[in-house]
């Protein structure tokens, strides 16, 4: 209909005016997030003193390197877009309304480490997680491994890229495919039902606890399918969309999509195609 099209016109507008917003903010968002890892996290990784690591909840800690690293994050992320709304993983554990900010219009989404319980161990992997959200629609992500120096970013419309290299997601080609379940924070009949109903048609493999390296797994052609039960934003605004450009498929069980201000919703599937998504979201469904 004619207002179909005049709707996808103006979205293809919209998309093309933050893709071009976006690519010009990723070498800036890029130091940002080194100047982070530079000053913050590496000379802390493998040499945090006790006193620096807390318990923040159960299954999850909190250090020094994550607070430091959130506040430059932070301060450098504002300079670039004053009118953003700030919501950082560390910020809102301290104070719980900033998660109001999450659909505004727009909104810098911040995890200053993913996978501290990684780094606060001393192993791999861990990274930087940034997304940039329009009224709780994300348009841009960037998750740096700063270890490696990768850089995995995508813009809403304008494809998923690997450093300066576009990149299409490529399945692992495994029967059964190969899938990456987080069962860390399910309940224990619900983690049971998962064992029971969906591990026994894949090929199950450990999931790193980094959500930074777990979404490029899935369009690298190393994992296929993913299942998350917490879905908290600065886990997930990045890799989603990441993954969505790359020509998988991420998005809520009943096929929903991901939105930020809806992230005290559990559940999310990510897959390498639409065909492994839905092969497991039937299976999910019987749970």
């Amino acid at each position: 209909s004619c207002v179909e099209t005049k709707s996808a016109i103006l979205r293809q507008a919209q998309d093309e005016r933050v893709g071009v917003v976006t690519l010009l903010l990723t070498s800036a968002v890029l130091q940002i997030m080194q100047d982070a890892a530079v000053r913050a996290i590496l000379p802390r990784y493998q040499s945090l003193a006790a006193h620096e690591i807390d318990a923040k909840a159960a299954n999850d800690v909190v250090t020094i390197a994550d607070k430091e690293a959130e506040l430059i994050l932070a301060e450098g992320l504002a300079k670039l877009l004053p009118e953003a709304a700030i919501v950082g993983e560390e910020a809102a554990h301290a104070e719980p309304a900033l998660l109001e900010r999450l659909g505004d219009a727009l909104c810098w989404i911040v995890d200053p480490i993913d996978g501290t319980n990684n780094f606060a161990a001393g192993n791999p992997p861990f990274g930087i997680m940034v997304a940039l959200a329009e009224a709780g629609e994300t348009i841009a992500g960037w998750i740096y491994d700063p270890l490696s120096g990768r850089l995995c970013h995508a813009h809403r419309g304008g494809g998923a890229w690997v450093g300066e290299e576009r990149i299409a997601v490529r399945s692992t080609g495994a029967n059964p495919p190969v899938a990456a379940i987080s069962l860390v924070f399910m309940d224990p009949a619900r983690r049971a039902a998962m064992k029971a109903r969906i591990a026994p048609h894949y090929a199950l493999v450990d999931i790193p606890r980094c959500a930074a390296e777990q979404y490029p797994r899935l369009v690298l052609g190393i994992n296929d399918i993913s299942i998350f039960e917490r879905t908290l934003a600065w886990d997930h605004a990045a890799g989603v969309l990441f993954v969505n450009e790359a020509g998988g498929k991420a998005a809520r069980p009943d096929g929903r999509a991901y939105r930020v201000d809806e992230a005290h919703l559990p559940g999310l599937i990510g897959a390498a195609s639409e065909v492994l998504w839905e092969g497991l979201a039937r299976h999910f469904a019987k749970i």
